[in-house]
């Protein structure tokens, strides 16, 4: 007799979906595919070869620990460095506030772990992270998202009548929007969650792809500035940083920086979970971080994002003015596209058809709006592509405002 599993799942899987993004992945690994879906780095900007002369380096002289057992938080020289980098910004991180993660996306398994439960009052921005609401949802937390402008979160619209257990926010270039937040809300999101007395999960993996504009503090920094030596024992900001989008996402090297309190119970919740993190890999990123090769790759990742930002920018404008609205970001690698009247994946549907692919934008919601909406990347296609791409787009946009919808857009 067949094995009925249905009827072992423990029942909070009912809440676990696969990500359509790892889906659409399979689909377009083709390489006649032109595709905005993933948030892949270009290729070419991995540092392949300082990786392979570092892990050389690392085996000949340090195998017998890097290929060990290493302590839950993290390899000390390599928190050491991620302290150091926060210090100088003007948080007064030690390696005791640092955790390293298998990519950020750990640290977000682990925040629910520790922080989120059924009924928890989360506030997110809306839309969100796509990875946040996988990481949240099993422990069915009591979700609101707040919407988002130019300048980012409407925190005006944060209704402070309702409990806030925590607060969700990417700060710079937001995935899925590319929108940033203001100084003037950042300062004011801080004040509030100190009144309000809630936590704020600051998720920066993108300020290092600035392509215009002018670089913007932290959350975390503007925290710190305030509570100077007291940082550690009244702050309320946990910050997730990671070498996915500046090094490479292969080597799955995350941290967390928090007070010392909070870091504790997520390294607690992290031994459940892995361990530790891949010594080899963390190894790798200390020599890179150490070395200056992570720093020393920020013009070469500048120079290939900002052109393919600006190419499909002019695409947009070119094919799709009139039939859509979208943002323009100074950085990170993603542009949000809005088509009111049209659904996402109806569209999906027909540009998989032409070897296009995209993300609907239900996808990055907990409630299911934004079937009207697309996240594209420009990232991991050189700028032809882009320009083909785009040109199908908006050819499949014209199609669609002439024919019925197969299914309303809601």
């Amino acid at each position: 007799m067949a094995t009925q599993w249905t009827d072992h799942w423990a029942a909070r899987t009912q809440h676990l979906k696969a990500s359509s993004i790892r889906e659409l992945l399979k689909l377009t690994a083709r390489p006649e595919v032109i595709s905005f879906a993933g948030g892949l780095p270009a290729t070419e900007t991995l540092p392949a070869q300082a990786i392979a002369e570092a892990c050389d380096r690392i085996l000949k002289t340090q195998a017998d620990r890097a290929l060990q057992y290493g302590p839950t938080e993290g390899y000390l020289a390599l928190r050491g460095h991620i302290a150091d980098m926060y210090r100088a910004r003007g948080v007064p991180a030690t390696a005791d506030n640092v955790l390293i993660t298998t990519g950020s996306q750990q640290g977000l398994d682990l925040i629910g772990r520790v922080l989120i439960g059924k009924g928890t009052p989360v506030v997110t921005e809306a839309p969100t992270y796509i990875g946040a609401l996988q990481a949240w949802l099993v422990s069915e937390p009591a979700m609101t998202g707040i919407p988002l402008d130019d300048d980012g979160m409407r925190i005006d619209l944060i209704d402070l009548n309702q409990r806030i257990n925590l607060l969700y926010a990417l700060p710079n270039f937001q995935n899925p929007s590319g929108v940033s937040l203001s100084m003037e809300r950042r300062e004011k999101l801080v004040d509030m969650a100190h009144r309000e007395r809630f936590v704020i999960i600051e998720d920066d993996p993108y300020r290092a792809l600035r392509y215009s504009g002018e670089d913007l503090p932290a959350l975390l920094e503007i925290e710190a500035a305030r509570l100077g030596a007291n940082w550690d024992s009244d702050g309320r900001i946990i910050h997730l940083g990671t070498f996915s989008k500046i090094m490479a996402p292969g080597l799955r090297v995350g941290w967390v920086i928090a007070p010392t309190t909070a870091l504790r119970m997520l390294a607690l919740a992290k031994q459940g979970a892995d361990l530790h993190s891949a010594m080899l890999s963390q190894y790798i990123a200390e020599e890179l971080l150490r070395e200056g090769i992570i720093e020393g790759n920020y013009p070469l990742l500048v120079r290939i994002y900002r052109e393919r930002r600006d190419t499909m920018l002019a695409a947009l404008e070119e094919h799709l003015t009139g039939l859509a609205e979208w943002t323009k970001p100074q950085g990170g690698l993603f542009i949000w596209v809005k088509v009111p009247g049209v659904d996402a994946h109806d569209l999906l549907a027909k540009a998989l058809e032409r070897n296009l692919a995209f993300v609907p934008g239900d996808n990055f919601f907990f409630d299911g709006r934004g079937r009207d909406a697309m996240r594209l990347n420009f990232s991991c296609m050189p700028p032809d592509r882009i320009r083909e791409g785009v040109a199908r787009l908006g050819a499949l946009l014209a199609e669609a405002r002439h024919e019925p919808l197969a299914s309303p857009a809601r």
